[in-house]
């Protein structure tokens, strides 16, 4: 690990990102970053802006020392712009993605006890999206996530945005998409949210964020207590200090408008939103602005809590949560070219 060069706190500011680890195997944009047993496994990405060829590097990343490895596996696919999502405490299930010739619709799957990459089959029920890319992948139990996203590339795409389940077998090494009732605006480069709802009949519901024009947040599922079996990681301290945070904001009843490549992390009622790219204006497009979304009252309250360090602007980057500490890796800095090499943790002065 190289030295780690601190970002500072703004004057005034509540919030920064404190670099812990840095890493030149780190830096790279439009990756997946997914934690198994405490480490952070990364796949794919753009290495640096323009580069239409994607990675296929896969690089472990651990917290607990700060020390990144790349993973020498066989079949590693190449990719960017894709989701990620654990099977089966093992099988890390690569889905979509450009491959630098095209956007796909198939699962990979790195077995991370062998370190070998599967490609796996679909099931003859399969009915796939027309191709994949800055879409997300939410998982509702092991083995089964809800995809949405914009399908197909700029010329083919359509006016809404389907949603799918998908099913993924890690005993037959299959996966099996089924396209839902339900549709949504067209959306790319959006972030999904698992989140409880509020009031008198609790349960869940899964928020898309962003990637188009609009500005609230659209319901892609809802489902009624115990429906939901995926637990979500458990951060009391965070939790707690983001729960100080709001008290001391302005609650909004819209949050940000036409924002995409941005991260979103769930932290109990929170999600917590960071960076991205602005569609609303032409230059400096690049944001470091930190978004927390609360729903423990009905209706939800947005809070925005800008920064003035544009050193912490980032697009195509990951947010992950481990251990009480949400971590920010890897993504494309101020000029939208240069990725960032850097891991650092969120830390709340309050």
């Amino acid at each position: 690990m190289a030295g780690v060069q601190s970002l500072g706190r703004a004057r005034g500011s509540t919030w920064t990102w404190r670099p812990v680890a840095r890493d030149v195997l780190l830096a790279r944009a439009f990756h997946s970053c997914t934690e198994l047993e405490g480490r952070f496994y990364l796949v794919g990405g753009l290495l640096e802006g323009g580069a239409r060829v994607p990675s296929n590097d896969t690089v472990i990343f651990d917290p607990a020392v700060g020390q990144a490895v790349r993973l020498v596996a066989r079949g590693s696919p190449l990719r960017s712009h894709h989701d990620a999502a654990l099977v089966g405490g093992r099988w890390l299930c690569v889905v979509g993605g450009w491959d630098g010739s095209r956007r796909l619709s198939t699962v990979a799957a790195l077995d991370t006890e062998r370190g070998v990459w599967e490609a796996w089959a679909a099931n003859p029920g399969n009915c796939p999206p027309a191709g994949l890319s800055s879409h997300t992948c939410t998982c509702l139990s092991d083995g089964e996530l809800r995809v949405a996203g914009r399908e197909g590339g700029t010329h083919t795409q359509r006016r809404y945005g389907s949603i799918y389940t998908l099913k993924l077998d890690h005993r037959t090494r299959t996966y099996c998409y089924k396209e839902e009732d339900c549709h949504t605006t067209s959306r790319s480069g959006h972030c999904a949210a698992l989140l409880p709802t509020a009031g008198p009949h609790p349960g869940h519901q899964l928020l898309l964020f962003g990637g188009c024009n609009s500005v609230g947040p659209e319901v892609a599922g809802q489902w009624s207590p115990g429906k939901i079996k995926e637990e979500q990681p458990v951060a009391p301290h965070l939790r707690e200090q983001l729960a100080r945070l709001v008290s001391s904001g302005q609650g909004l009843q819209q949050g940000p408008q036409s924002l995409r490549h941005h991260s979103c992390s769930v932290v109990g009622p929170f999600a917590v939103l960071f960076g991205g790219e602005t569609l609303t204006r032409a230059r400096d497009t690049i944001c470091n602005d930190l978004y927390i979304y609360d729903t423990r009252k009905s209706p939800p309250l947005w809070f925005h809590f800008p920064s003035t360090d544009r050193g912490l602007k980032r697009v195509g980057h990951r947010t992950c949560l481990w251990n009480d500490r949400l971590y920010l890796v890897g993504g494309f800095g101020e000029d939208g070219r240069t990725a960032s090499p850097q891991v650092c943790i969120l830390e709340l002065f309050i």
